[in-house]
């Protein structure tokens, strides 16, 4: 069973930056997609940014030019460079790890990171 775990969140002032990492418990796919979902209260799930292994990147529209998604292929690891942060974007960050291109729901999740950017 591959587990999934995220590291980096904390709290941060509106305009400063943090950086999120993601691994894999153990080499998994040979081709695959790791990606990062937030998730506000009592809202749902929404995709913040995915790369897959050979380097294709996907962001959301509100956070384009301003977070960095790269990944390390020794051990799927990925790294979320998340710039000139807002107080809206506090939100329980959560890492996804599936097989292939693409995302799905019964892919490999992590706990999640709770990112909190103050005023």
């Amino acid at each position: 069973q591959v587990q999934v775990e995220e590291s980096g969140g904390g709290t941060v002032q509106a305009g400063g930056s943090l950086r999120l990492s993601c691994v894999a418990s153990k080499p998994t796919f040979s081709i695959y997609t790791m990606g990062w979902y937030r998730q506000h209260p009592v809202m749902q799930r929404e995709l913040v940014a995915k790369i897959t292994s050979d380097g294709r990147t996907t962001y959301a529209d509100y956070v384009t030019g301003r977070f960095t998604i790269s990944t390390n292929n020794n051990k799927p690891r990925d790294f979320l460079q998340m710039n000139n942060l807002n107080p809206e974007e506090t939100a329980v960050y959560y890492c996804i790890l599936g097989d292939g291109y693409g995302l799905e729901p019964e892919d490999y999740w992590g706990q999640g990171t709770k990112v909190t950017v103050s005023s």
